[in-house]
């Protein structure tokens, strides 16, 4: 039992190590001190409490003073906190530092939390990137499509970067300037003999305003001859008109048929106050026989006239059926 009490401060003292050594990045301290970092153990303890993760300082740091970057880890750790890229940041710092490009900490910080790679930025400032534009479909005056692609060459423009447009603002300006140059060409011939007359007048209006990246050039890598607009648009047109024009002919043929059935339906109901009427004749003539208004001798004498006239009309017809000045047969 005396043996396990005069052991028991040298297990505490064994525990108390090992936890400082678990909080308290010694090998990271010494690493510092070796490189020739002035960083305090206070540091990386105030670091532990507030749950950030020295190595992810402390590294950067050391690479930032040997890379000639001026900076302090209460910067850095402010950054990580804020949920930005510290390693990123630095070493986009050192290569604008060697690159001979002004950019601080703030600036590279702010273009971090913005959502941009800032060390993409530098280095596309240095190595400008090329821009390829899908195939662009325009029209010249004479109604002849062209299929053109082009390549834009572009460098970041650091200062900006936080609130500039991106590449899809680059390839929908690019495309808009190709589709009006093509457009206010009298010919197609003429794109084609001089197919850099394109990129001048793209160039010249600026596109790269308010954008994130300087163009640098446009080339005109690949332009095809597409189908005859023009002639196509006459043919729909022509369509258009032929369909429309038929469509009123039906409906005049229509219009004509219905008037047809309409008189159809007026000459049968007046043939049937005809044939009403001519019923109703019989008739009065026997109410007045009977009643001794129409004597019989009249009536002989009626249908005496009424024969007389049909033959009238039947001699009245045959000759001016007959054809004039023709000849009797012999």
């Amino acid at each position: 039992m005396s043996l396990f009490f005069a052991g028991l401060p040298l297990l505490l003292l064994i525990i108390v190590i090992v936890l400082f050594f678990s909080f308290v990045p010694v090998g990271l301290w010494i690493s510092a001190i070796a490189a020739g970092v002035d960083v305090g153990l206070i540091t990386l303890i105030g670091m532990r409490l507030r749950r950030v993760a020295p190595a992810r300082i402390i590294l950067p740091f050391i690479k930032a003073q040997k890379g000639g970057v001026e900076t302090t880890i209460d910067k850095l750790e402010a950054h990580f906190l804020a949920g930005g890229n510290v390693d990123n940041v630095v070493d986009a710092l050192i290569a604008a530092h060697r690159a001979d490009i002004a950019l601080t900490f703030e600036r590279a910080a702010a273009i971090d939390l913005a959502g941009r790679n800032v060390l993409e930025a530098v280095q596309m400032s240095v190595n400008p990137k090329v821009i390829e534009t899908p195939l662009i479909s325009a029209v010249a005056k004479d109604g002849i499509e062209l299929k053109a692609k082009a390549r834009v060459t572009v460098r970041a423009n650091i200062d900006r970067l936080v609130g500039g447009a991106g590449e899809a603002t680059i390839i929908a300006r690019v495309g808009e300037g190709i589709v009006t140059t093509v457009g206010s060409s009298e010919s197609h011939a003429e794109v084609l003999e001089n197919p850099d007359k394109i990129s001048r007048m793209v160039l010249a209006k600026g596109l790269d305003s308010g954008t994130a990246f300087e163009i640098l050039s446009i080339d005109i890598a690949d332009v095809d001859v597409g189908r005859n607009i023009g002639a196509r648009l006459q043919m729909d047109q022509a369509e258009a008109d032929k369909n429309i024009a038929q469509a009123k002919a039906a409906e005049r043929r229509f219009a004509a048929q219905a008037r047809e059935q309409e008189m159809k339906a007026q000459v049968q109901e007046m043939r049937a106050h005809v044939v009403e009427a001519e019923a109703e004749v019989p008739r009065a003539l026997a109410e007045a026989l009977r009643e001794g208004k129409l004597g019989v001798m009249d009536y002989y004498n009626m249908q005496n006239i009424m024969a007389d006239t049909r033959m009238r009309e039947s001699i009245g017809k045959e000759s001016t059926e007959s054809k004039p000045g023709q000849d009797e047969p012999k």
